[in-house]
């Protein structure tokens, strides 16, 4: 059976470009695949490019490109959605973020909910662990009352498991929070390195409305939305909120999956490898790269 190590590449840097961050992953692979988002100068997703305008290089070498899908696929999404004493009056806020996130999504897209405080809570009933039924997922962001401290970084590491869980072969976890955790049995650490080993993507959004210097830390969400190949949204109001979402849903959508087998002459084991995608587009010049571009395998 052919085994398959998913990464996630964004494309964001000008013209041919790639990125320098390093991420390592072990796992043992014949086919490497990467997730990988196009923007233009205006940070809209760029849809529609065709396999000859991306290059993949592992160790500085090129590879042959098997595999490559730019259409429109389901896949499998969670949201984690703060639900502590600071979300009391954000009720009406995260039902309409989330509402219009779901709404924008592809209408196959297996979803689940967590909403965290100290606990970590499926939304969901414990007999169903995805939906694709958008009134349900809403509904089940509603189950919990809110209150109580928070515990961001175990809610991203459930979220993250259960993601694994997904038929799907791209995976999303989209988390509303201010990024503050005082109620965490996992440290920060320990959800970056659960982050650094996922082949998910994770989009970070912030309340405007609940966020304070000193319980927040905006830090933390740019950390794991970079390390992930994600973004981070910072909106100044609540209807920036609802854009974001949107935004994210559209983005998720217009992406690209490229895969390759590394050359087995060249290709050993238990090292790091490096991974960059290089794209040219004649007369584009406005195309940027961010890249999750790296992994290690083991026999």
């Amino acid at each position: 059976m052919r085994r398959v190590l998913l990464l996630t590449a964004i494309v964001g840097l000008p013209l041919i470009v790639t990125a320098q961050e390093e991420q390592v992953f072990k796992a043992g692979a014949e086919l490497v695949v990467l997730h990988v988002n196009v923007f233009n100068g205006r940070s809209d997703a760029v849809p529609d490019l065709p396999q000859s305008a991306f290059t993949v290089l592992e160790d500085d070498k090129p590879q042959e490109i098997s595999f490559f899908s730019a259409g429109d696929v389901p896949v499998t999404v969670g949201l984690v959605v703060d639900n502590s004493t600071s979300m009391i009056t954000e009720r009406a806020l995260v039902t309409a973020g989330t509402a219009a996130f779901a709404q924008s999504s592809h209408p196959e897209d297996e979803m689940f909910a967590i909403v965290f405080n100290e606990h970590i809570r499926r939304g969901l009933p414990a007999s169903v662990a995805f939906t694709t039924n958008r009134l349900q997922l809403q509904a089940s962001l509603q189950r919990f009352p809110p209150g109580g401290k928070t515990a961001l970084y175990d809610a991203v590491i459930e979220g993250l498991d259960h993601l694994d869980r997904g038929m799907y072969q791209k995976h999303v976890l989209v988390v509303l929070s201010d990024g503050g955790d005082n109620a965490s049995h996992h440290t920060e650490r320990e959800m970056l390195d659960h982050v650094a080993m996922s082949s998910a993507i994770v989009y970070t959004v912030v309340d405007p409305d609940v966020f304070s210097p000193g319980e927040g830390d905006r830090g933390v969400l740019r950390r794991l939305a970079k390390l992930s190949g994600g973004l981070a949204y910072f909106p100044k109001n609540s209807r920036d909120v609802v854009k974001d979402f949107e935004e994210i849903a559209a983005n998720i959508r217009r992406g690209y999956s490229i895969g390759y087998s590394p050359a087995s002459a060249e290709h050993v084991h238990n090292r790091m490898h490096r991974v960059k995608v290089l794209v040219r587009v004649p007369g584009r010049h406005d195309l940027s790269v961010r890249v999750r571009n790296g992994y290690m395998e083991s026999d």
